[in-house]
């Protein structure tokens, strides 16, 4: 299951053995896997304050959700014919205990051992401060990825019209991949080869009559030198003073002469451009030979999936210098950016949970400040068993509320929202089903 629910409860005595029964009861019942969630302890600054942050938080919670989906998304487009392997890329990079900040974690993994990145976003700022420098850092991101995808984009675009070109019939795909310098004669004052398509039921008719269609048609000049499931494209060298009585008696033979000039210079540009276009293409994303090692970590219940990077200063353990050299290689840079810049937004978005989970706390349990805060991770098909334990464990702590959700008849005074997102908890609902 990639689903977690976020909650809090108040962090005195009564709730605290509240929160005891509910891990008993989950764990008893196999309802959910619980663990605390750490988060730091904020300037708060005045209330008002906290209730314009309260709905800053939610738009940046549902922008830096909806960014972490659409590079998702990009990794997949880019990674094309190796996409099943799109999720093992989506990765936060470190993010955990400072020994481990050298490891690729995978995203289940981090939330369930999540840790506040104090370097990253100092908890001694101002809460102002902390969100403004996050909203920052996605923006920055976001600006990034659309101009990325929009080259990447434009490049495909380039080459998919190239090619194209080259998957036509004979009537309408460039003939700069078929035809030689060997099948024309060039330079000449008199003489021009002309490209004729003629169908494949009329080839012998073709070989019959090409010399007969006007005069001064070089005999045994035609050739044949490509042909597709209608027909075949033959050549025929003949005077150019002749050229249009020839085309003429072509077409009222139901062959079509194809305008075509053999221009070596335009035919190597072609080439070149296609080449080029297949090139770049090619770059932004290679399939990389290093396979991810796993290993498991000593937190109960969870294994955490690890490759190790190295460091600047000290190799990894058992790592050859080849190894290490080795390590990115394959990944082009549009692909590579994706997964860093993945991460970041990744461990960002974690961050405006905590924030959040902060903030409502606050807001619904007062001050000073004194809640606890856990991460649930739902068993398959319990989803419905645990809201209810949790809505019976808290109960007390809003009355009129827990009415309401047995009662949808029941309104809550002040409270614009469906009965069905209010809890007597803080509750926040995350989803890591980031390729759904």
């Amino acid at each position: 299951m990639s689903e977690f629910w976020l909650i809090s409860a108040p962090g005195d005595k009564e709730n605290l053995q509240a929160l005891e029964r509910m891990n008993t009861v989950t764990s008893k019942s196999n309802l959910s896997y619980n663990t605390k969630f750490m988060i730091p302890d904020f300037k708060v600054g005045t209330l008002d304050s906290l209730v314009g942050l309260s709905d800053e938080l939610g738009k940046l919670d549902a922008f830096a959700e909806s960014l972490i989906r659409r590079m998702a998304q990009s990794v997949v487009e880019v990674m094309e014919d190796a996409k099943g392997m799109a999720q093992e890329n989506l990765l936060a990079n470190g993010g955990l205990k400072e020994k481990m900040k050298c490891l690729k974690i995978d995203l289940t993994s981090f939330v369930t051992h999540f840790e506040w990145d104090m370097a990253k976003y100092p908890a001694k700022q101002p809460l102002v401060s902390v969100v403004d420098t996050v909203a920052k850092q996605l923006a920055q991101i976001e600006t990034d990825l659309k101009s990325r995808m929009a080259s990447y984009n434009t490049l495909k675009t380039n080459l998919e019209n190239l090619e194209r070109k080259s998957m036509g019939n004979l009537f309408t795909r460039t003939l700069s991949d078929i035809v030689s310098k060997e099948d024309f004669v060039l330079d000449s004052e008199y003489l021009i080869t002309l490209l004729v398509i003629v169908p494949k039921q009329s080839y012998t008719q073709w070989q019959k009559t090409y010399e007969s269609l006007s005069d001064m048609v070089v005999p045994r000049s035609t050739k044949l030198i490509a042909e597709d499931n209608e027909g075949g494209l033959f050549t025929v060298t003949l005077f150019r003073k002749v050229i249009d009585d020839f085309k003429t008696k072509a077409k009222e033979n139901k062959f079509t002469v194809r305008e075509y000039y053999y221009d070596e210079k335009e035919i190597k540009r072609e080439r070149e451009e296609m080449s080029r276009l297949l090139s770049d293409k090619k770059q932004q994303y290679q399939t990389s030979c290093v396979a991810l090692k796993k290993g498991s970590s000593t937190f109960r219940d969870h294994k955490v999936k690890v490759t190790p990077l190295g460091s600047p200063d000290r190799p990894a353990a058992g790592q050859s210098d080849r190894e290490r050299e080795s390590e990115g290689e394959g990944e082009g840079p549009l692909l590579r950016w994706l997964k860093v810049n993945f991460s970041e937004t990744f461990i960002a978005w974690i961050h405006i949970k905590a924030l959040r989970v902060f903030v409502e706390s606050v807001l619904r349990y007062g001050l000073p400040v004194n809640f606890q805060a856990v991460l649930l991770q739902p068993k398959k098909s319990s989803a419905k068993r645990l809201r209810e334990v949790l809505n019976s464990v808290f109960r007390h702590l809003d009355q009129v509320a827990a009415a309401s959700i047995l009662d949808a008849s029941v309104e809550i005074p002040g409270l614009q929202l469906n009965n069905q997102d209010y809890f007597p908890y803080v509750y926040f609902h995350l989803d890591l089903s980031l390729l759904d």
